[in-house]
Parts: C-alpha cells; sequence; structure tokens
C-alpha cells in the first residue's frame, strides 16, 4: 500500500466530554461522530501541559516539557547542558520531518509560536492567530483576508469575541458563520486537500475555537437551551482550590462573577462553538471522503487541552482536573485501523510525533510511544503518564502522575498534594491522599523519578519533591484588547477613549 496522506485536526480548549457519540446526549456532533464510527477513539488522552503554548510545542516537537522547556504560556530558559533552541533539544519541528520524507506539508489556523511568527516548518502556512499583534493585522492571514475580502467588518477591534471582561460572558459572533475564522480555516484545508501533487500530503489544520470568548455566530449562538445544560460538578470549594491556580485564574478572566445559572448559558454557547467547529470539519472530512484513494488517508482528531467550565468552582485550564487535561482524541485510517474502536491505552499528545512519522515511514517517536505499533500489539502500551506545569524549581510548580486506576497531583505551592481513584470517583470528588497512603507513595516516587532528568531537576529538595510555604498570588485582572490598534486597557478616564473618537470620518 502506498503511504497515506495525513491529516492533524486540532481545536483549542477542547474538553474530552464534548462528543455525542462518545456519550455527551446534550450535544449535536454529527461528523465528530463521524470520525469516531471512521476509527479509534482514545478514552485516556492526556495534555501532560493543558496550557496552550506548552501543548503545541510538545505535538511539534514529540518531547515533554522538561525538554521543549515550555510549562505554561511562555518559554522558560534551558538548563545548563541543554541547547539554547528548542529544536536543537528536540530535533526538526513535525512539519520539517514530514517535509523530509517526502510529504507536502501545508499548516492552517492558529499556531501560538512565542515569536508569533515562528518558522514552524510547513511548506505553505496560512495562520489565524486568536489575537493581533503590533504593528498590524497584515501578518495575520485571517485578519488580512477578512479587511480585503469584507472591509465593511474591517471596524471590528475583535472579530471572534470580546476579551478581557466579556472573556467568560455568552455572545454571538459579530461576523456570519460563513465569514468566521473557523470557516476560512474549512475553505483553506478543503483547497490544500483537493491540490494535484505527486507528493501526499501531511496537514495540520488548527482550529481557534472552542476557546473563549464564546461567540458562535447564527445560528450556532441560540441551538441549545441553557435549561437543559449538565449540572457543574463542584466539589468543597476548600478542596477544589487547592491548587491556588483555580481561584486565581477565576478572579483574572472576571470569571468570580459567573453564578450557577449563568454557568449554564456561558456552557451553552461553548456547545454552539462546538458545533460550529463540527460543521466545519464536516465540510473538510467530505472533501477528504470525496478523493479516490480516501480509505488510505489518516485523520488524527484531538484537542491541546480542556476547560474547567466552571467545574471544581474554576474556570480556564493550566490545572489537572480531568476537565482540564483530559483531551479527547479520534484516529481513523480505514485502510489499516478497525473502525468504531475505544481503546483506554494513556496516550500523551507527545504520541502525535510518532504516529504521523510511523505512518509516513519512518518512525521517530522521540519522548513518545509508537500508537500505531501499540495498536498491532507489537509494543507494550504505560503503566503511567506523567504531566507538568509551571517552571520545575518554581512555587507555582505542579506535577501530576495518572494510571488507569488513579491520579496523583503535588503542588509545590505549600507542597498540597491531592489523590483520586478515577474508577470509583470519576468526577474526582474525594482527595484520597490520608485514606491511600500506600497508593500515594508509590505515585510520589513515580512523581519525584519523573523530575529526575534535565530540565525538570529543580524541582527537587534531594530526594523529595520541593515544596514552599504556601502563599495566594496577589489578585489581578487580565485586559486583552486590540493591540495592533493600539488598545491597551481601560482608559484612566472614560473621556480619555474618545479623544480620537469621529464617528462620522470612522464610518466613511
Amino acid at each position: 500500500m502506498t503511504r497515506p496522506d495525513i491529516l492533524f485536526i486540532m481545536t483549542d480548549q477542547q474538553r474530552f466530554d464534548t462528543i455525542a457519540a462518545l456519550g455527551n446526549s446534550h450535544l449535536h456532533t454529527p461528523n465528530l461522530d463521524r470520525l469516531v464510527r471512521r476509527g479509534i477513539a482514545f478514552s485516556n488522552a492526556y495534555a501532560t501541559c493543558p496550557v496552550c503554548v506548552a501543548a503545541r510545542y510538545t505535538i511539534r516537537t514529540g518531547c515533554e516539557p522538561p525538554t521543549t522547556r515550555v510549562f505554561s504560556n511562555a518559554k522558560a530558559d534551558p538548563v545548563a547542558g541543554q541547547p539554547p533552541e528548542i529544536e536543537a533539544r528536540c530535533g526538526p519541528y513535525l512539519a520539517r520531518v514530514m517535509s523530509s520524507l517526502g510529504y507536502r506539508t501545508f499548516g492552517i489556523g492558529k499556531f501560538h509560536t512565542y515569536p508569533w511568527d515562528e518558522d514552524v516548518g510547513y511548506e505553505t502556512l496560512w495562520r489565524s492567530e486568536e489575537t493581533y499583534h503590533p504593528p498590524a493585522r497584515e501578518g495575520d492571514d485571517y485578519g488580512s483576508w477578512l479587511a480585503r475580502e469584507h472591509p465593511e467588518f474591517d471596524f471590528l477591534e475583535q472579530p471572534m469575541g470580546e476579551r478581557s471582561e466579556m472573556y467568560y460572558l455568552p455572545q454571538r459572533s459579530p461576523l456570519p458563520a460563513e465569514l468566521g475564522a473557523e470557516w476560512w480555516v474549512a475553505d483553506r484545508a478543503m483547497e490544500e486537500i483537493t491540490k494535484s501533487d505527486s507528493r501526499p500530503f501531511f496537514g495540520f489544520v488548527s482550529f481557534m475555537g472552542p476557546h473563549p470568548p464564546l461567540a458562535p455566530p447564527i445560528p450556532f449562538n441560540r441551538i441549545y437551551n441553557p435549561d437543559r445544560m449538565p449540572e457543574l460538578i463542584l466539589g468543597k470549594i476548600e478542596d477544589d482550590h487547592l491548587d491556588e491556580e483555580i481561584p486565581y485564574m477565576r478572579y483574572a478572566i472576571w470569571a468570580d462573577a459567573i453564578n450557577p445559572a449563568l454557568a449554564k448559558i456561558v456552557k451553552a454557547r461553548y456547545y454552539g462553538e462546538i458545533t460550529y467547529l463540527d460543521h466545519c470539519l464536516g465540510r473538510i472530512v467530505d472533501a477528504i471522503e470525496a478523493r479516490p484513494n480516501s480509505e488510505n488517508v489518516l485523520i488524527c482528531f484531538f484537542s491541546d487541552h480542556g476547560d474547567l467550565l466552571g467545574d471544581h468552582h474554576g474556570w480556564q485550564k493550566q490545572n489537572f482536573f480531568a476537565a482540564a487535561c483530559h483531551v479527547p482524541l479520534l484516529l481513523s485510517w480505514p485502510a489499516t485501523l478497525p473502525a468504531g474502536t475505544i481503546r483506554n491505552e494513556l496516550i500523551s499528545l507527545a504520541d502525535l510525533f510518532g504516529i504521523a512519522t510511523q505512518a509516513g515511514g519512518t518512525c521517530d517517536v522521540r519522548q513518545g510511544i509508537d500508537i500505531l505499533k501499540m495498536l498491532r500489539d507489537e509494543c507494550a502500551q504505560r503503566e503511567y503518564l506523567v504531566g507538568m506545569v509551571e517552571v520545575p524549581g518554581s512555587q507555582d510548580f505542579k506535577v501530576m502522575v495518572v494510571t488507569d486506576e488513579w491520579k496523583y497531583i503535588f503542588m509545590a505551592n505549600g507542597g498540597r498534594e491531592q489523590l483520586f481513584n478515577l474508577k470509583r470517583d470519576p468526577n474526582e470528588l474525594s482527595n484520597c491522599v490520608s485514606s491511600s497512603p500506600r497508593i500515594r507513595d508509590d505515585l510520589y516516587a513515580l512523581a519525584a523519578k519523573a523530575c529526575r532528568v534535565p530540565g525538570a531537576m529543580d524541582a527537587l529538595d534531594g530526594n523529595k519533591l520541593r515544596a514552599f510555604a504556601f502563599r495566594s498570588r496577589k489578585p489581578t485582572r487580565i485586559c486583552q484588547f486590540d493591540r495592533s490598534r493600539g488598545v491597551l486597557g481601560f482608559p484612566g478616564k472614560p473621556e480619555d477613549a474618545l479623544k480620537d473618537f469621529d464617528p462620522v470620518t470612522s464610518n466613511e
């Protein structure tokens, strides 16, 4: 058989429990359901660093955070002995490797690199980032397309929805569905898929949603009744907030104003975003299935991380509750893999590198495992998986160890710990640290062992995980305006924002 065409499709901040065919009866996801039927759904896939930038560097390098040195939305400096550049530490990015294997490569959508215009190795690259960078938005392919082809919408500072204090408040897109970033991404993907080329393609399609702001377009903004949304998963607030990051972020993005009733309205818009994405995804899958060799197209669908979305009295990601770090992962290749199958092995986003390179003819697993071999029972599955957030040795560092039955979390801030039995307590409401000391000790030892590698050694104090006296960070708000147009925050005085406002000239 000839080598397959390969298409990776990623969403941003999509929870693991958001696919109808996998058990969410509240959602309408016919095209995700189609992918479930087309191949394999992994029920235990994890973002080992559930933050946008960190997860994306794991995906494009096949390496975990101690090697990428990306533990958050910023890059940490390399430690002594590590080369200064990421590709020198990890090896060439995935797109460059696939090009070297003879693939035509294209990347479309949100890449969230640092710097924002970093060369990530694609032969063809179309960017649609969630925010625009100074001095102007011309560097963003979607933003410049919208301004050029539909200048009537160029007045919009934030065409994907308002941020800052509106970040988690339900909105409607200011654009019609067919002009939204997700639709534009699908259009570009369909163009690339249907190109004539003697080489197989490796494509990476990266949607921006359902990352906030939650502003689905008409009619997706009104297809879910908030009164029919599932209830929040809430433990005792003192237990849910053992991780100080959760109350800190809840305040930072103004989610402290959201009560349980409003949370259902927010979830309805989040679900609306997912169904809009599903519709755009369906257009891409239709283009794949219209090809004469569609059975030899490998499609891998996944998200970079999830979102608490009000569960555990919190919002956002950057923590190790399942809603934040457990991700959907669907893999289909009809010519080779069985259809309609669910597997429960522990999977890391680092494993995606090996999936692409193995299917492409020269496997390079780096710090992942060979999933395609595992599916053929030619290599062992993991016994456990380790995750890390924030820089090892810092007060905010956290490490997770997860098995098929247990999850252990250690927080350097206060030396706090959580232990959940995932079989008996899938909602992670009962902390078993005191009641299951032997399990705690075993998983603590695995967490310490995982830190004995270059890039994570600072998390240790001798043979133990480094702990600090607990401290709460000073509450602060995050302002996210259109920096490309010089809007940096709220004005000191209301009249300051109106100095250059001229409704006559602004509408010409």
